[in-house]
């Protein structure tokens, strides 16, 4: 595979264009998600599932990443940012090509671990990535556009679901999207500039150490579980809610899930303009997350009008997009080391995996079993542990200066 020289072109050129095709990657990965809240209808369908067999759809891909961050992180900084980048592209267009060609549930839910791994690969590589090519001043900006990943994925995902028919169809070609940019990514970014002597397993161990022993990556990687738990307690299965308990029909489901989730994107930019011009990182996490509580138990235990419901999807999404560009900005700098900032990131990612996989499953069985209405208990409490880690953190930031 050519390689361009990087090397030669100007470093804001090579920087800004790196930059792009990550957070482009990220997109790519987060596509995946999306993919499967759309197809869960025909999913159910041919697969004769049940909601919380089809909560698994949604989070099995998460489990190997809750364990995995970690390594994922070491592994980063071993075998280099770019070449995980790439190593996770492939990763999830295997994984969507498997999907797509299997009849049995089994091998789906195997295909979606695949996928999964893949995605935490991205993530982690892609924040370090970014990390080393974004200046100091530009930092939190560069990295309130890489939040964005998810909620753009998922909308771009719901749409597109919409329009191509068939979820073998579009799972086919994710892969081969995922593909395509693999090769990009491979060509167009560049490598570190010096690569440090390979670590040994004791110097892999002390540094899991210090990171896990942390109170800013344990911190972060709480809170980000319980975002990644109430977003996903919702957003899994809205299509589904908008359907079963409004009356809406499939395709208008779709689209107003996307347009809910797209307003995520809004609060993660708008969260890296707040930072930048000086608003406290904890008092902008714990506001977000009370303004997500609050809207989320309201959505599910409302009986309210269609249009009441969808605008509080929109205001849930659009202030909860604030959190994930305030975790992920700071995760690579709230170490005491410099070069624990990719395990922090795999840490972090850790508990946002964790969310994303208790959630659905969690909302699918409990509404199995009792109504809409009992899916907001799990919002109210994860809102509650969320609100105070946020005050938890302000120490963690005051002494790293985020």
């Amino acid at each position: 595979m050519t390689e361009i020289d990087t090397a030669s072109l100007p470093i804001a050129r090579t920087n800004r264009l790196s930059t792009i095709l990550v957070i482009a990657s990220g997109v790519v990965a987060a596509l995946q998600v999306g993919k499967a809240a759309i197809a869960i209808p025909a999913l159910r369908t041919d697969f004769h599932l049940n909601l919380q067999q089809a909560g698994w759809v949604m989070s099995i891909f998460a489990l190997l990443a809750v364990v995995g961050g970690i390594p994922v992180g070491a592994a980063t900084t071993r075998f280099g940012d770019r070449n995980l980048l790439v190593a996770g592209l492939f990763a999830i267009a295997a994984g969507s090509a498997i999907g797509a060609s299997t009849e049995t549930f089994g091998i789906l839910l195997a295909a979606r671990i695949l996928e999964g791994t893949g995605l935490l690969l991205v993530v982690i590589s892609g924040s370090a990535i970014l990390n080393r090519v974004a200046t100091k001043q530009d930092r939190d900006l560069v990295f309130a556009f890489w939040s964005c990943y998810m909620p753009a994925g998922m909308a771009l995902a719901l749409l597109l679901g919409i329009a191509i028919d068939g979820w073998r169809v579009f799972w086919f070609a994710n892969a081969a999207v995922a593909s395509l940019f693999a090769v990009l990514v491979h060509i167009l970014v560049p490598r570190e500039r010096s690569q440090s002597a390979p670590a040994t397993f004791a110097i892999i161990a002390e540094n899991a150490r210090k990171t896990l022993t942390s109170a800013g990556p344990l911190l972060l990687a709480l809170m980000f579980a319980m975002y990644g738990l109430q977003f996903f307690a919702l957003f899994s299965f809205l299509p589904v809610l908008l359907v079963e308990r409004i009356g809406v029909s499939h395709a208008t489901a779709g689209v107003m899930s996307a347009f809910a989730i797209a307003a995520n994107i809004a609060g993660n930019i708008g969260a890296g303009v707040a930072l930048r011009r000086g608003v406290p990182r904890a008092l902008l996490l714990a506001g977000a997350s009370a303004v997500m509580t609050v809207t989320g138990i309201a959505v599910f235990i409302l009986p309210a009008p269609t249009w009441v419901i969808f605008g509080l999807c929109v205001i849930f999404s659009g202030v909860g997009g604030c959190l994930p560009s305030a975790m992920m900005g700071a995760a690579p700098r709230a170490v005491p080391e410099p070069h624990l900032a990719a395990m922090s990131v795999g840490l972090v990612m850790q508990g946002s995996n964790l969310g994303q996989m208790i959630g659905p499953v969690v909302v699918g069985s409990l509404v199995d079993r009792g109504g809409w209405t009992m899916a907001a208990v799990p919002v109210a409490i994860a809102g509650g542990i969320a609100i105070a880690t946020a005050f938890a953190l302000q120490g963690v930031f005051r002494r790293f200066t985020l």
